[in-house]
């Protein structure tokens, strides 16, 4: 699963710092909340390009609403993360390619462009920031319509910001491929694979899956686990934010 923008070069960082906190015993001293820092500067030193939210993820586990707003970076030096109920999600799947993209790469002419104050940039980048907060909603209130909606108008986002070019023509037949049996798609990071959303139910998932066969394409069930928090990790985080476990 090398390169299939699903997380695994920060799985791996993320893994071995959790043994180390075990090892030294000192899980209890260091806070929940940074933890996801701690791997993304370990990844910047190697080179690798990227953001907070797979780190976040990966130290939390299950499905976590992340509030990256100004405020909470700049006081706090790290997001506001709330753990919720996987029960929330509708069933998803994924598609990926054999033959995989370098997510680490796609990110940098996008950022550069956000550093020198490019308006659209900018301005497409706040609404993809403001998708979370309507998804977070959908979820609640589980108006999955909503929510394949948003799917969609991420990658269309996306796509507008880098261009075909960058995205990769791979990628892109992955979302497509989706989206011609109806069903809502979006990367799952920077290129490489895609979420699914089937709204239509298993019939619809069928008939992606013969798509994806044809396309030469991997589909299947994505399984998210719910959070493995235990309660020295809990006992790390703030007052504030321990109410939202």
């Amino acid at each position: 699963m090398s390169q299939t923008g699903l997380s695994g070069s920060s799985a791996i960082v993320c893994a071995a710092l959790s043994c180390l906190l075990d090892f030294y015993k000192v899980r209890h001293l260091i806070k929940l909340e940074v933890r996801p820092n701690l791997i993304l500067n370990a990844e910047k030193e190697l080179g690798i390009v990227a953001g907070l939210q797979d780190r976040v993820v990966q130290v939390y586990g299950g499905l976590v609403y992340m509030d990256f707003s100004k405020k909470h970076m700049e006081e706090l030096g790290h997001g506001l993360y709330t753990p919720m109920t996987v029960d929330l999600l509708p069933p998803l799947y994924l598609i990926y390619a054999e033959n995989p993209s370098d997510s680490g790469k796609v990110h940098s002419t996008v950022r550069q462009k956000w550093l020198d104050g490019d308006k659209f940039i900018i301005s497409s980048m706040e609404e993809v920031a403001n998708i979370p907060l309507e998804g977070h909603t959908a979820l609640l209130e589980k108006d999955y319509t909503k929510l394949a909606n948003l799917m969609n108008r991420n990658f269309d986002l996306r796509r507008q910001m880098f261009g075909d070019d960058a995205l990769g023509a791979l990628n892109i037949e992955m979302v497509e491929v989706a989206r011609r049996v109806g069903a809502a798609s979006k990367f799952t990071g920077s290129g490489g694979a895609v979420v699914v959303f089937c709204p239509d139910g298993p019939s619809q998932a069928k008939l992606l899956e013969d798509a994806c066969e044809k396309a030469g394409f991997v589909f299947q069930p994505a399984k998210v686990m719910p959070s493995f928090l235990n309660e020295v990790d809990i006992e790390t985080l703030s007052s504030k934010l321990k109410q939202t476990i």
